[in-house]
């Protein structure tokens, strides 16, 4: 397996958040292998946890890893515990916040860092980052290299699984063991959910939403399903990592979030897994913010949170982030040749404002460029980027 762009210090306890299958375990295995290792997967060290968790915790030692802690939460005690008292040293990993990270901001405030390990960056399996995205221009060479995968990058995802097989059959067939576990059955268990169709239902609805405001109401209408229902499957699929949000941005910090957001899936695997047909431009908006998020989650974008924008009038932006006193206004397009009308919404959005703005418009062809004070971005340059 490939080395992950996660690095942590050795003398930290950290709770290590990310998807079913996004490879904790492996990066457990890898970067701490002088831990004692435990996975909560495991029926009988979940039994004797939930049985005994002081004695559980105390018999892996002065240096264990805890895989998918989010089993059980209160699990966190007994590691506060040890912590406090034992000067021990752990690294756990949980699929899902459900549960777990109001139980660690409890139980191990100030002692543990958390952090994610999403699915991987595109390159991610080749080689640490080269370059900036944002910052650096890319030669030709390496943007034709990385051109010729973007396709399957966009298709298939980034699961680490899926990159390691050879065909795309594999791939799919990979993808496909994951919607008939990982995606469903194994999430239904964990969040107590009972109904597949309603589940699949809110899967493929919330594919055919990619890029519009997601109104809860209206979309228990399209699934089928009650409107409480609705939203908490949404809010499992938001806190076991497999969707992420962008609430709307405001300039105030008292008026930050508008109530409707937008839903993205955390890697565009998830999407050929359920087998949905959208339009190019849907799956490459997808697939180009949910890959900035994963640098903002691995800190190489240094914002806490993405937003989209919508003015009075209706102009949206599809992407606005905060980073080191400059809002970053975002754009995907799937354009090879962007034209004037791509970039007309952040050339209102940055008039008149009182603060630094730098506006980019990501698209499809090859050519860096910079119109108007909008810097243009391949799609490319992405591939292995930070």
């Amino acid at each position: 397996m490939f080395k992950r762009w996660l690095s942590i210090k050795p003398d930290r306890n950290c709770l290590i958040i990310g998807p079913r299958r996004s490879g904790k375990t492996t990066f457990l295995k890898q970067a701490f292998s002088d831990y004692a290792y435990v996975t909560l997967d495991d029926l009988d060290n979940l039994e004797w946890a939930k049985r005994d968790a002081k004695g559980f915790i105390l018999s892996l030692g002065e240096r264990a890893a805890i895989d998918e802690i989010q089993r059980l939460p209160s699990l966190t005690v007994a590691v506060k515990y040890a912590i406090d008292n034992a000067n021990a040293r752990f690294i756990m990993t949980g699929s899902s916040s459900l549960g777990l990270l109001d139980s660690s901001a409890d139980t191990l405030a100030g002692r543990i860092r958390i952090l994610s390990l999403p699915t991987a960056c595109w390159g991610e399996a080749l080689s640490q980052p080269d370059h900036s995205v944002f910052g650096d221009r890319l030669d030709p060479s390496a943007l034709r290299k990385a051109q010729r995968t973007l396709d399957a990058a966009v298709g298939f995802g980034q699961f680490p699984e899926v990159l390691m097989q050879d065909s795309e059959s594999d791939k799919r067939d990979v993808l496909n063991l994951y919607k008939n576990s990982y995606f469903t059955r194994d999430l239904m268990q964990m969040s107590n959910i009972g109904n597949l169709e309603g589940l699949l239902a809110v899967f493929h609805n919330l594919a055919r939403s990619i890029g519009s405001h997601l109104e809860v109401s209206s979309f228990s209408r399209e699934s089928g399903l009650s409107h409480p229902t609705s939203k908490k499957y949404l809010d499992t699929l938001f806190q076991s990592q497999l969707t992420l949000r962008l609430y709307g941005y405001q300039f105030g910090p008292a008026k930050r979030y508008i109530k409707a957001s937008k839903t993205y899936f955390a890697d565009n695997g998830i999407i050929e897994a359920m087998g949905i047909g959208l339009s190019q431009g849907q799956l490459l908006e997808n697939f180009v913010i949910a890959e900035l998020e994963k640098r903002r989650k691995l800190g190489f974008i240094k914002s806490d949170q993405f937003f989209y924008y919508k003015s009075a009038g209706g102009r949206e932006i599809d992407l606005i982030f905060e980073e080191e006193g400059v809002l970053n206004a975002v754009e995907v397009k799937a354009s090879r040749i962007p034209g004037a009308g791509d970039i007309r919404n952040l050339k209102e959005f940055s008039k008149g404002m009182d603060r630094p703005v730098e506006c980019f418009l990501f698209h499809t062809g090859m050519e860096y460029d910079t119109v108007d004070g909008v810097d243009l971005i391949p799609v490319s340059a992405l591939f292995r980027g930070k």
